[in-house]
């Protein structure tokens, strides 16, 4: 029986990263496979240094692969355009605005430029749209506001409604927690759950919040020295992936409570 893969917004086949030059080609990671499906939160997790940014930067075509290929609604990336991608792929990076003079509303509204002309124009759709995403996450009342007065988890939401307002099937955020206390780390990561749940949206985030990840996503990919492991987080835990994160010397991960603590 054929499988059924209209729900898989993503996949990796044999994915092999790294870096290439003319000289030598360094692999981080190899036989990487994994399927998202769609309506999914999903958390990337490592420890520092163990690849999580160059699967980030592979799986959005910014950094070509050293083998095996990425998926998009089952098209490879190689052969899907930079325009294609911006429609199917929104993004939310760590880097700082180029600009914060910027409302909120004309920096959510810059989601809608793959749909817009070259002028930049709104439509009554798009304009739509941009208000709708910033509903989504509570940021109606900090529209005319200028970016440079916004805090790091207002920023961070204004981040997300563009995401939104790109209207792809698929968000992939790099490290959304930065800069964030206790409290926004988590408010963000339920905001997120809360989205993919009401949009149907994927949404993809690396995190080093383990703990908060276990508890919130419908399945986590797990990178080791050895391994890619992507599973429901229930099935994380009884196969023991969480207890090869980290040196046992100072950090052991409780299998009764689902969380890490000091030895």
């Amino acid at each position: 029986m054929k499988k059924e893969t209209s729900h898989i917004i993503l996949k990796t086949e044999q994915l092999s990263i790294g870096y290439k030059t003319k000289k030598v080609e360094t692999a981080i990671s190899s036989n990487i496979n994994f399927e998202l499906q769609r309506g999914q939160l999903i958390g990337l997790v490592g420890a520092n240094g163990i690849g999580k940014s160059t699967l980030i930067r592979t799986l959005i075509k910014v950094q070509p692969p050293l083998s095996g290929s990425v998926l998009l609604n089952n098209k490879d990336l190689r052969i899907t355009s930079n325009l294609e991608l911006a429609k199917q792929l929104s993004i939310v990076l760590t880097e700082p605005l180029t600009s914060k003079n910027l409302s909120v509303f004309e920096l959510v509204a810059l989601g809608r430029h793959p749909y817009t002309n070259w002028i930049g124009n709104l439509s009554t759709e798009d304009v739509k749209i941009v208000n709708e995403s910033m509903k989504l996450v509570n940021i109606s009342e900090l529209k005319d506001k200028k970016c440079y007065e916004l805090s790091d988890g207002q920023l961070q939401k204004v981040m997300i409604a563009r995401a939104l307002a790109q209207d792809t099937d698929v968000i992939v955020l790099d490290e959304p927690t930065t800069h964030l206390d206790m409290y926004h780390k988590a408010y963000i990561l339920k905001l997120l759950q809360k989205l993919s749940t009401e949009t149907g949206k994927t949404i993809l985030f690396s995190s080093h919040e383990i703990d908060l990840a276990i508890q919130l996503c419908d399945a986590m990919i797990v990178m080791t020295k050895n391994s890619i492991i992507c599973d429901q987080p229930c099935n994380l835990i009884t196969k023991g992936v969480f207890e090869s994160l980290f040196p046992k010397d100072l950090i052991a991960f409780d299998n009764a409570t689902g969380s890490f603590r000091v030895t």
